[in-house]
Order: C-alpha cells, then structure tokens, then sequence
C-alpha cells in the first residue's frame, strides 16, 4: 500500500485505507485503540496529526505489518521505526545459522524458507529430491515456490491431487492479499491462476483428507503423500525476519518417509 504523497495528511488516507481493508469502522478502531472515534476521524481527514506513538499504536491495533508501519511513518514525517537486513548481512548472522539448523534437522524432508513473495531464498536436500526433473528456468533464482508447485514444466504434472493442491495454493495467496495488498503478490496470484488445470476452488475428494489436505507427488517410482506446517517467527522487530516464511513437509506414512529418505541418501553420496 503506498504512500499518497498529494494527501493533505498522507498519513490519514493511509490508516483509513488500512481501517477499510481491516473491515472495520472508525467506532470499531477508537474502541480497540482507548482513543475517541472523533479523534480518529480527524486523524483520517488531515485535522489533526498523529504523534509517532500514536502512529505505532494505531498501526499494531490494525494488525499492520512492520514494513507497512514505516511506511506509515514515513507519511507521518518520522523516520522508520523497523530496521530491514538482508539475510547476507553481519547482523542476520543469528538468523541465518537458525534457519540452516532447522532445514539440515528437518532432513531427509524437504524444508524452504520464502520471502513475502513466496521468492525461496533457503532449502534442504529434502526439496533437492522433491524438485528433480523440474525446469531449470524454474529453478533459476529468484525461484518461487508457487511456479514451481503449480507450472505445467514444475512439479504440476506430479501431483495426484492437483485440482484440490492449487486450489489450497491459491486460497492461501488470496488471503495474504487481503491482509497485506501487495501489487508483486497480486501479479503472482494472475499468473499462477491462468496456468493450465489451476482450479481457485475445489472440495474435498477422498477420507483421507478429513483431518488435513495431502499432498501427493508421484517421483519416479515412488508416490509421496504429505502435509505442511508454517513456521515463522513471532517476535521479529525486523522487517526481513518479520515476512520470512519456514514451510515444512512430513510424510504421511511410512512408505513416504523411507522414499524420502533413500533419495536425500543418494543426493548426498553424489555430491
């Protein structure tokens, strides 16, 4: 969401677009926020100009993601109130070697670790295996995670279950888009959409998604049944660390594991 620099008050159209996307009326913020509905409304017209306190504390109120409150204050006229570190740089040393120990732990199952924009900046060999056969433009960086899962030349034409896998997929990237609209993530959403057999909805198939959609992969000889977990991590004062996202696979059964596990093994005797 940018800033809408011709504004009297940039940074009331900026909370009123956010209050908006939240579905909630000004009566409903001032309650949450122990400020007056008429202050609000000030604030949102340009009559009066928040404090950064208050900026900060009407931004945590509406769930506003760290990059998106500094851009707040920005509009505001304060400067930023989140640092933002490439994972590369000295000070997300910490980080980086965190990351590392949970995907070499998580193996021999495919780990990755994506950015706001599902752009995958980390992976074990787990996903090596998993990804076998995909096309090397895929591949390419900045690789992403759903081109990959849902392109005809990814692992698209693997999954057994891919009319209700996609339409997960793009269910989950919807939702981001409607609590943080993004332009980039939009785009994605437009594209992947449009690849061929991509369903935006589906129901259940089969009792054995009663508990929890599977993901079904045919490698080789070998069919896969999985499911995710999401990491992230929750007291992130870091704009970078705050939009880092850790999604983990686990087989659903034994013969699932043991394929996996015999083809990390023979990834790792090659290299």
């Amino acid at each position: 969401m940018a800033a809408v620099a011709s504004a009297p008050n940039p940074v009331g159209v900026l909370l009123r677009e956010w209050r908006q996307q939240r579905r909630l009326s000004q009566l409903d913020v001032a309650s949450r926020s122990a400020v007056s509905a008429r202050h609000l409304s000030f604030i949102e017209t340009g009559r009066s100009r928040p404090s950064r306190e208050m900026v900060l504390h009407l931004a945590q109120r509406l769930d506003v993601p760290l990059r998106e409150r500094n851009r707040l204050l920005l509009a505001a006229g304060y400067a930023p109130g989140f640092t933002e570190h490439s994972l590369d740089e000295r000070d997300m040393t910490p980080v980086r070697a965190t990351i590392e120990r949970l995907l070499r732990a998580h193996e021999p199952y495919p780990a990755l670790v994506v950015d706001r924009h599902w752009n995958i900046l980390a992976a074990n060999r787990g996903v090596d295996f998993v990804v076998k056969g995909v096309a090397p433009e895929l591949l390419a960086a900045p690789a992403n995670a759903y081109r990959i899962a849902l392109n005809p030349d990814g692992l698209a034409p693997r999954i057994g279950n891919f009319a209700e896998w996609s339409a997960h997929m793009l269910t989950r990237l919807r939702r981001e888009l409607d609590v943080i609209p993004d332009p980039k993530l939009s785009a994605l959403y437009e594209e992947v959409a449009a690849y061929p057999g991509v369903r935006p909805t589906s129901e259940p198939s089969s009792e054995t998604d009663a508990v929890m959609l599977m993901h079904t992969l045919e490698l080789d000889d070998a069919k896969l049944t999985l499911f995710s977990t999401i990491t992230t991590f929750g007291t992130a004062r870091d704009v970078t660390l705050a939009e880092l996202t850790i999604e983990s696979f686990f087989p659903a059964n034994a013969e699932s594991a043991a394929a996996l596990a015999a083809g990390v093994a023979e990834l790792t005797a090659a290299d």
